[in-house]
């Protein structure tokens, strides 16, 4: 079992794959609590998870339910994040095609949506992130990947036939795949990691 201090950690619950990563978290000893409106954010938090789904869904349920600013500014004075997927492409700042849409845009990252297409739309491989270890399990559903950081503050975590598939900037770190659909609790374990740094800062 990973070592941790006592965290709680929210979970944006308004669409998407996020009771799997609740329950990895809760296998690593995280208290987690559900993201569903604007009060269930002013509850304390060490860090937020942002689900695989519609990104397109997510943001406009942000903006419907008036989470999008606070938890924008949460996250631009440090608050730890980890988007997979769908978040990956909430948290960029540029996406390709669709440069005059609304996002998070926190992370200095360009993203190709879909970027699989149909044929490799899902797919499932095995490789190296950085900080985490080899033979990471990486389960791809209809993925993005990272076009390219665009800043000296992002760091390409891993790479996949060529393609961006993970990277972190400060206390954000996101993965086009999803490490939550797997038994493997190592990228859990390397966000919670940062988690605690940041815990024990404050």
């Amino acid at each position: 079992m990973f070592n941790i201090l006592y965290m709680r950690i929210a979970v944006l619950a308004l669409q998407g794959a996020f009771i799997e990563h609740e329950k990895m978290l809760q296998r690593l000893g995280a208290e987690t609590f559900e993201v569903r409106q604007l009060s269930d954010w002013y509850q304390t938090k060490d860090a937020l998870v942002i689900p695989g789904g519609e990104s397109t869904t997510q943001i406009k349920l942000l903006h419907e339910l008036n989470l999008y600013n606070p938890v924008r500014e949460a996250i631009l004075s440090g608050l730890p994040v980890f988007g997979t997927c769908a978040g990956l492409i909430l948290l960029a700042k540029s996406v390709v095609g669709e440069e005059e849409i609304e996002r998070i845009s926190t992370m200095d990252i360009s993203v190709c949506r879909n970027a699989y297409g149909r044929q490799l739309g899902s797919f499932y491989c095995e490789d190296v992130v950085d900080g985490v270890g080899d033979n990471i399990p990486m389960t791809f559903i209809r993925a993005p990947y990272i076009k390219c950081v665009t800043s000296l503050d992002c760091k390409p975590l891993a790479i996949v036939d060529g393609n961006i598939v993970a990277a972190r900037q400060g206390n954000q770190i996101v993965t086009a795949f999803h490490p939550e659909l797997n038994d493997d609790t190592r990228i859990h374990e390397y966000f919670m990691s940062i988690v605690r740094e940041w815990v024990n800062k404050k």
